[in-house]
């Protein structure tokens, strides 16, 4: 049993930072600021640290949970109607990639683990037409960083399948940040990194990752790294 664990943000899609329209207007919902939230940086952060950032900008209490919790379920709400507001896109061969390994390897299941809420990665998956591809994961749920998450995704894995043979070698995370290759390292797994997002092939070998491409490379090639037939397979 062979396991992809999918970042969304950044390596599956792009949504062009529609998100930031509905953090502006929960924020407006629950604060009562109306605040321009469009240099706001979230990358590699949580929904839930997106949400703490937003609460101390405005000068509430970043330490108060009940707030945060409000301001994440106003931003879950109003996710579906931003996402057209801007041209995001299915990143290169991602859908190539999902079609393959769900038609051809029953043995690999696609699992995500973000730093989304489970709605908000519901929003968006649905949006872009890959929300079937995937059988759960682990989401944002509390403050906690992205590697606890990662250890989240890995338990509910072996609750799941409590009679397979799950090893960490056989445990690959897919992402574009320095936060998706700490989330491998937190589990033991091994990072594809792509990078299609802010960070390039450099900052992410020199992060640790196990291979790096500047994009998602064809099925076949994901397909030789998992199987563990490419050894010294050059990493772009």
């Amino acid at each position: 049993m062979t396991v992809l664990f999918w970042d969304i943000d950044g390596t599956l899609l792009t949504t062009g930072r529609a998100g930031i329209f509905a953090w502006e207007d929960a924020c407006h919902d629950v604060t009562g600021h109306r605040t321009d939230f469009q240099t706001l940086n979230t990358d590699g952060l949580t929904d839930h640290q997106v949400a703490r950032r937003i609460i101390e900008s405005v000068g509430a209490d970043a330490a108060d949970d009940a707030l945060i919790a409000r301001l994440i379920h106003s931003y879950e709400t109003h996710l579906p109607k931003s996402l057209p507001k801007r041209q995001g896109r299915v990143n290169p061969g991602v859908k190539e990639a999902l079609q393959y390994f769900e038609a051809t390897r029953p043995d690999v299941h696609s699992m995500l683990l973000t730093g989304n809420t489970a709605a908000g990665a519901r929003a968006k998956l649905t949006y872009y037409g890959l929300r079937q591809y995937f059988e759960g994961g682990a989401f944002s749920e509390d403050m906690g960083p992205r590697g606890s998450i990662a250890c989240r995704a890995v338990d509910l894995l072996r609750a799941r399948f409590p009679h397979a043979a799950l090893a960490v070698e056989r445990m690959f995370v897919i992402g574009d940040t320095p936060h998706d290759i700490d989330c491998a390292h937190a589990i033991g797994a091994r990072t594809l990194a792509v990078a299609t997002g802010r960070y390039s092939v450099a900052d992410l070998e020199a992060h640790g990752a196990w291979r790096v491409f500047d994009q998602l490379p064809e099925p076949d090639v994901i397909e030789m790294l998992i199987d563990g037939r490419a050894v010294g397979f050059p990493a772009r």
